[in-house]
């Protein structure tokens, strides 16, 4: 008897990962559907408004999903809108409820699909972190997210005004932002003080994206932002909360 084996193609990490987007999309849609269909079939308003405030969120949760998608690897992305959209749907998420407010700003900047996405988990991660670790005991929580470019350097600081009473420990989350810089050509610089904590991400451009346009030194007037919207040079915006 002749056996033939048939060796199937190996996938490569981007179909996975688009695989694994779409697994999680489902999920979160049938859970939203799920969650929704209860609150319709309820006769407590209480139990309603429970039931839809859980839907709310897991709205959100979908926004920060999606805000996190892999951009078109085929062309440079406009990292300044990428983080500018990852932020806006992390402070809705996670941060507002926290009271925490959200500063953004970035130049005018082009970095290629893979590694404007690897620079989004980065600040999610680190957003993340501040989220369950930092001690506010000002009276006005805040967090920076500053997207900057230098000579073929670019530069991303998240900070906030926290208390830091101890030395920043590395743990699993800092181990693979860590990893994920040293991706990109860069590393992670972490400090903390009696006003809070401060990350640092620097890593060079590539040649097509030394090619790009460059960055202006015009700076937006800061103001609330309750959407995202079309911004032109460099951008600060003000995302929440409140």
């Amino acid at each position: 008897m002749t056996k033939h084996i048939v060796q199937l193609p190996i996938p490569d990490g981007s179909l996975l990962l688009r695989e694994l987007n779409h697994r999680i999309k489902n999920e979160l849609t049938s859970a939203i559907y799920a969650v929704s269909a209860k609150a319709v079939q309820s006769d407590s308003v209480a139990v309603k408004a429970a039931l839809l405030d859980v839907v709310d969120i897991l709205h959100q949760c979908a926004d920060v999903h999606r805000a996190l998608n892999m951009p078109d690897q085929a062309r440079l992305t406009d990292a300044a809108r990428y983080l500018q959209q990852l932020c806006f749907s992390i402070t809705k998420y996670r941060l507002d409820r926290l009271a925490i407010r959200v500063l953004f700003s970035a130049d005018d900047l082009r970095l290629e699909g893979e590694r404007c996405w690897k620079l989004g988990l980065i600040v999610s991660e680190l957003l993340t972190n501040v989220e369950r670790h930092a001690q506010f005991d000002a009276g006005h929580p805040e967090l920076r997210v500053e997207l900057m470019l230098a000579g073929n350097v670019v530069k991303c600081r998240v900070s906030d005004n926290g208390s830091a009473p101890e030395p920043i420990r590395r743990g699993r989350g800092l181990a693979i932002i860590g990893e994920l810089a040293i991706s990109l050509g860069g590393r992670v610089h972490t400090s903390s003080a009696a006003d809070g904590y401060s990350f640092l991400l620097t890593f060079p451009l590539t040649e097509a994206e030394q090619r790009a346009p460059g960055a202006t030194l015009v700076v937006l007037k800061r103001r609330k932002m309750r959407r995202p919207h079309r911004l032109e040079a460099s951008r600060t915006e003000d995302l929440g909360a409140g």
